[in-house]
């Protein structure tokens, strides 16, 4: 009988505190971190576990840990085909973005005006790559991204260096009408990794 998608996860939460409690600088723990990701993201337990996850559309991110100590934080966004995210930033926050199944379109976004003027953010398109399954992506503190979903349903799993809902605004990008807004982020949605 094969490895069970728990005990994987549980693995992968074990290593990633190994990394988070030396307090070494973030940037070298993003970097420790980085092939912990990719290999959770392409174990064949958890590709095949995300394919009973349910939808977060509408729900926000699944909240699959919380860590007691070091305060970071694994989550889960489950998205339907075509989804367009919104334009955004994790304020100062390292965050890894893993496909497990499905492709995006991962973008990154350059903010042109200063920042002085309340409300009003000028943003224009940096870059698009493609995502695929197996691919983790790092965002690093402020910088401004988006993820669009592909033609399949995509599922991806997202480290966060820090846990931010309720904590720490962040920003939210209009690039049609040049607006910005602070927000808390996503709807955490408790769920369990089946045994």
């Amino acid at each position: 009988m094969g490895t069970s998608a728990r005990a994987v996860f549980d693995d992968f939460i074990v290593e990633a505190r190994k990394v988070w409690g030396p307090q070494a600088p973030m940037s070298e723990r993003v970097s420790q971190i980085l092939p912990l990701m990719q290999g959770l993201v392409s174990h064949p337990a958890i590709r095949e576990a995300v394919k009973s996850w349910p939808s977060t559309e509408g729900v926000g991110n699944l909240l699959l840990y919380t860590d007691p100590d070091y305060d970071f934080v694994v989550n889960a966004v489950v998205r339907d085909p075509g989804r367009k995210g919104s334009v955004h930033d994790h304020a100062d926050a390292w965050v890894l973005y893993g496909l497990v199944e499905g492709t995006e379109t991962l973008e990154r976004w350059r903010r042109l005006d200063d920042g002085s003027v309340p409300g009003y953010a000028k943003v224009e398109l940096e870059s698009a790559s493609r995502g695929v399954a197996g691919h983790v992506d790092v965002v690093s503190p402020n910088d401004i991204h988006a993820e669009l979903g592909g033609p399949d349903r995509s599922v991806a799993i997202i480290f966060r260096s820090v846990r931010l809902v309720g904590r720490v605004l962040q920003n939210g990008y209009d690039p049609v009408t040049n607006t910005v807004i602070q927000r808390s982020g996503p709807n955490q949605a408790p769920f369990e990794i089946a045994a």
